[in-house]
């Protein structure tokens, strides 16, 4: 005889026709509801050499904390953030706001303290879940107006403002024990409905260049996003089998919809690195996990490239070699693999996004046909604007408009003159929370969104940025520079790791921040690496247009201030001497 989880499984798999119907159209929390049921038993989140839990320890813990927030006083709509590193508590806490019906807050944890404080009351949250390591630096102090901070570790109080609170965590497992006699079963995951209009979450972004807004997420968005993912990976993400490792912070919109909502949706089971991802520990848990999709930021894979293969390919022997046709290709095709190892060995394609992407190395990369695709989003739209597959992405693009999304260059000849990109569609927010003047500015009256970003599509709808609004620079002669565009040659260079161009008066300068671990192995002491960062000036000016060429250069000994998905925050720098 079957029990009654088998039976609720069954009739799940059994008819999904059924249950599209069920669920209804952009019932995102119906997912997240039917995805616990049919998964039941399998195993959801693993922390990295931590502790695993099934599907139904993910939806008990949820259950506890809907019990806490009802008997605390929560109710529809309030606020709820959460500040901490990539955890299966973290994603447990979030899952159990949404399904609750409550408005969730990520909060990056690479903010510094005032700017937690700053986003949590800013946002009218009403109680912060906060990791070990963000608890440590944040002032309760600062943050009046919450009833309570709970450590998402283990969920106990580490500040109470509420009576109703406090008991409520203290007879939690009693309360818990009195609504579930007899065990805590599939038939009693019901969570509250919402409709694709109704406020999800409330995301401040990370901001290269200016302070954080707390963006308006709808459910419509959530769904559209997990949409686009099934319609890209249903094939490759077996359900109920699928494997991720949670690299990019679970607070910001890329991480969030591609490394953890899609894959709970597919029943995968996903594993948080719990810890700052350093190149080694990422690709042990790669060499570990073996992940069936690989989500990156750029910077990830051209430290890969320019630790790994570079170093090889500028050997002498290693170039004699390469001019010879066959060996040349049986060369290229053993780095491939070498690659594809390094990141697990099976999956199916690499999604680079975050930030602009190094042109010598994509080059390369498609060269060797490496299964990677370079895709464009914003938190604004919860993200994805564009994409295509590896096997049809044109190099240097970005792919093509995602479904349910409109996307045109505001430009009187798209393909050829550089414009503003302007989508609307399902994933586009609501706006700006408390910020009315910043929605009118981003969001026209015809429902575009104004990303800033300036590009240009070809004739096949393939998409090509060139650089941020924001950073355009117009030389004397009228013409306007993209300081990207620079950055990207320069950034090719021997022993540049990073850069920017900036604008002094008329003319441009670049700030370097050099590899010294290279430098040292190749044997350069400081005034080497400085005389070689002269020489990159003088070459780089030899292959740019005259507009283009930089005036003087800036040595930093340490990396620029970075945003989460690693973009450098380029407003720090504008105003630097030189």
């Amino acid at each position: 005889m079957m029990n009654d989880i088998d039976i609720k499984a069954s009739a799940a798999e059994a008819d999904d026709a059924q249950f599209e119907h069920k669920v209804g159209e952009l019932d995102f929390i119906g997912l997240i509801e039917d995805s616990i049921v049919r998964h039941w038993n399998k195993d959801a989140f693993t922390d990295y050499q931590g502790e695993t839990f099934q599907y139904k320890d993910v939806a008990r813990k949820i259950e506890k904390l809907h019990i806490l927030f009802e008997e605390a006083g929560l109710v529809q709509g309030d606020k709820v953030a959460l500040c901490g590193r990539n955890s299966s508590h973290w994603a447990v806490a979030y899952l159990a706001v949404l399904t609750y019906g409550a408005v969730a807050v990520p909060i990056l944890h690479e903010f510094k303290a005032s700017q937690v404080h700053d986003i949590v009351n800013h946002s009218d949250a009403r109680l912060l879940f906060v990791g070990d390591h963000v608890v440590k630096d944040i002032v309760p102090d600062e943050m009046p107006n919450l009833e309570g901070i709970i450590q998402i570790a283990d969920f106990q109080l580490f500040v109470c403002r509420s009576q109703k609170l406090y008991d409520a965590r203290e007879r939690l497992n009693a309360l818990y024990g009195l609504k579930y006699p007899k065990y805590f079963r599939t038939q009693h995951v019901h969570y509250r409905r919402q409709d694709g209009e109704s406020l999800a979450l409330i995301n401040y972004t990370s901001g290269t260049t200016s302070r954080s807004k707390g963006v308006l997420i709808p459910y419509r968005a959530l769904w559209s996003n997990m949409q686009f993912a099934c319609e890209v990976y249903n094939d490759v993400f077996p359900d109920g089998e699928g494997r991720v490792v949670s690299i990019l912070p679970l607070a910001h919109m890329y991480g969030m919809a591609f490394e953890f909502l899609f894959e709970f949706h597919r029943g995968g089971h996903i594993y948080f690195l719990t810890r700052i991802p350093s190149p080694k520990i990422i690709f042990n848990a790669f060499n570990t996990v073996k992940p069936h999709v690989v989500i990156s930021v750029p910077l990830i894979i051209e430290k890969v490239i320019k630790k790994m293969v570079w170093p090889k390919l500028e050997a002498p022997s290693m170039k004699l070699l390469l001019r010879l046709p066959i060996i040349s290709q049986k060369i290229l095709d053993r780095i491939r693999q070498e690659l594809y190892t390094a990141f697990g060995g099976q999956f199916n394609e690499i999604i680079v996004g975050g930030a602009a992407f190094n042109s010598e190395i994509e080059q390369f990369l498609h060269r060797i046909g490496f299964p990677f695709t370079v895709g464009y989003g914003a938190t604004e739209c919860a993200p994805i604007i564009c994409y295509a597959s590896w096997n049809e992405f044109v190099p240097g693009s970005c792919g093509k408009v995602a479904p349910r999304m409109e996307l045109r260059i505001d430009s009187p000849d798209p393909q050829n003159i550089v414009g503003e990109i302007l989508v609307r569609g399902m994933n586009v927010m609501l706006g700006y929370y408390k910020n009315e003047e910043a929605t009118r500015e981003t969001l026209d009256a015809d429902g575009w969104y104004h990303t800033g970003d300036l590009g240009v599509i070809d004739e096949d709808g393939n998409v090509f940025i060139r650089g941020r609004s924001k950073n355009m620079l117009l030389g004397a002669n009228g013409t306007n520079i993209y300081p990207e565009e620079i950055e990207d040659k320069l950034n090719t260079l021997p022993y540049v790791a990073e850069s920017i161009v900036i604008q002094k008066g008329e003319k441009l300068y670049a700030l370097i921040h050099p590899d010294y671990d290279e430098a040292e192995h190749d044997g350069l002491d400081v005034s080497a690496v400085h005389a070689q960062m002269e020489q990159n000036r003088q070459e780089l000016n030899n292959i740019v247009p005259s507009y283009q060429k930089i005036a003087g250069i800036r040595i930093y000994e340490q990396e620029f201030e970075k945003t989460p998905k690693r973009s450098i925050k380029r407003f720090l720098y504008l105003n630097e001497d030189v």
